[in-house]
């Protein structure tokens, strides 16, 4: 039993490791390509909101694995905190986690999306810059707590 949990501690690993990296690759590399098309197309093709509009897709694709993330975690961490394995840092990290997790794909996503329905002139108003300032905000402090999680979980893999 102990050999199959190590293993599905290995997986979990994993996991945490290329969720941090889908989510970094999408702020880092897709967000600065799609918003600087004109580099890439040689001219103005695009305009900011048609970008915009491909990013949310991006977005919200990535929003089905942040979901399915949660699950695993819950369980995985649940699973652990059953046995009395629990760690006060990684608790405050699943707790964020989870937080800005259910924030991102079930509030922040679709609020972009919705005012971005309503229109090009929504998406130039405060209330629109201010959602995707938080949205970016809150996706920051997702990632922070998943590294967290993943840390936390390679330290004890290691001892």
């Amino acid at each position: 039993m102990k050999k199959n949990f190590r293993l599905v501690t290995m997986w979990y690993i994993i996991f945490l490791g290329s969720l941090l990296g889908a989510g970094l690759f999408a702020g880092i590399v897709v967000a600065p390509t799609i918003f600087h098309s004109e580099i890439y197309l040689g001219s103005e093709i695009l305009s900011n909101f048609q970008e915009g509009l491909i990013m949310t897709i991006n977005f919200q694709k990535l929003a089905y694995l942040v979901d399915f993330s949660l699950i695993v975690i819950f369980l995985y961490e649940g699973y652990k905190y059953k046995k009395f394995e629990r760690d006060t840092i990684t608790q405050i990290a699943i707790f964020f986690a989870i937080a800005t997790g259910m924030l991102f794909s079930h509030y922040y996503i679709s609020d972009i999306i919705t005012m971005q329905l309503a229109g090009e002139e929504m998406t130039k108003s405060i209330e629109f810059i201010n959602t995707h300032k938080g949205s970016e905000i809150n996706f920051k402090i997702f990632s922070v707590a998943i590294l967290v999680i993943l840390v936390r979980n390679l330290q004890k893999a290691l001892k």
